[in-house]
């Protein structure tokens, strides 16, 4: 298994060849950076902690992380020193949880907003290619972050581009910059990240770079889920104790000819529709 860039880090915790560990890999995370895959698809994490005999879990980092904001004990390190820990940090949180393999591909962000950038696309072209998972969670087309949209779009990019038999079952889009809480309700899918609080939180404490960095992602992180589980409904009792809302981005993979704009500002008319219905029944 081999990838465009001399400093990308092929790991797998359990020892097995990288080529098979992503065959073997169910639940596919891709995301932009260190951390974001423990903030997005922890629900896909515990899917494959409590079914170990028939999935596994994989996590991608597109980018290098460089651009890290840095205070505290870090805020000397240079981009290369930043680098080089949230790699390892990363590393630690795949064998905390068990991630049958873990690939950083070490972009600049600079290339992966480049539509077409060889590197990152033969990249991600060789990852969906080389593994046929059930679920894969990217991050959603309304994400505040630009680096995070652009992740998405290479990924949309080269799933479009595998035959149609092998593109994965089910595509998710989930929360981090810009929570997903605004979605119609019909919208939303309900990923349930409350399970293992303990590992949760654990997986989020191992990027010490962000944390004594000057960004508290692990508060954040669990309040959210909590939040979200707690003001999903105001008529029923929690029925989960953490919630990850997620877009489901399957019909924009399936179907080539959708416009990715048209569909994500589709979510905005409908919430739109929605709050103007309430408005005018009066039902509060």
């Amino acid at each position: 298994m081999n990838f465009s860039r001399p400093d990308a880090d092929i790991f797998v915790p359990d020892g097995q060849p990288p080529a098979a560990a992503l065959a073997r890999v169910t639940q596919l995370c891709v995301a932009a950076h260190q951390d974001d895959i423990e903030i997005m698809a922890h629900a896909g994490l515990c899917d494959c902690l409590d079914d170990p005999s028939r999935k596994s879990f994989g996590g991608v980092v597109v980018t290098d992380g460089a651009g890290a904001p840095r205070s505290g004990p870090y805020a000397q390190f240079t981009d290369a020193q930043m680098c080089a820990v949230r790699r390892e940090e990363q590393r630690r949180a795949a064998t905390l949880g068990g991630y049958a393999l873990q690939l950083q591909l070490a972009h600049p962000s600079a290339d992966v907003k480049t539509s077409g950038h060889a590197g990152v696309r033969a990249d991600l072209a060789a990852i969906f290619s080389g593994g046929t998972p059930e679920v894969v969670y990217l991050h959603n087309p309304a994400d505040k972050h630009p680096t995070h949209v652009a992740v998405f779009l290479r990924c949309l990019e080269a799933l479009r581009a595998l035959p149609v038999a092998r593109r994965p079952r089910h595509v998710l889009g989930c929360e981090v910059w810009r929570d997903l809480d605004w979605l119609a309700d019909a919208d939303k899918v309900a990923l349930d990240s409350g399970r293992r609080p303990e590992l949760a939180a654990a997986l989020l404490r191992v990027f010490d770079s962000q944390l004594a960095g000057g960004k508290r992602y692990d508060l954040a992180t669990l309040g959210r889920r909590a939040a979200n589980a707690t003001f999903h409904t105001a008529r029923a009792a929690d029925r989960l104790c953490g919630i990850t809302w997620a877009m489901d981005l399957t019909p924009l993979v399936s179907d080539a000819s959708l416009d990715v704009a048209a569909f994500t500002l589709a979510h905005v008319d409908r919430l739109r529709a929605e709050v103007a219905g309430t408005l005018r029944d009066g039902t509060g």
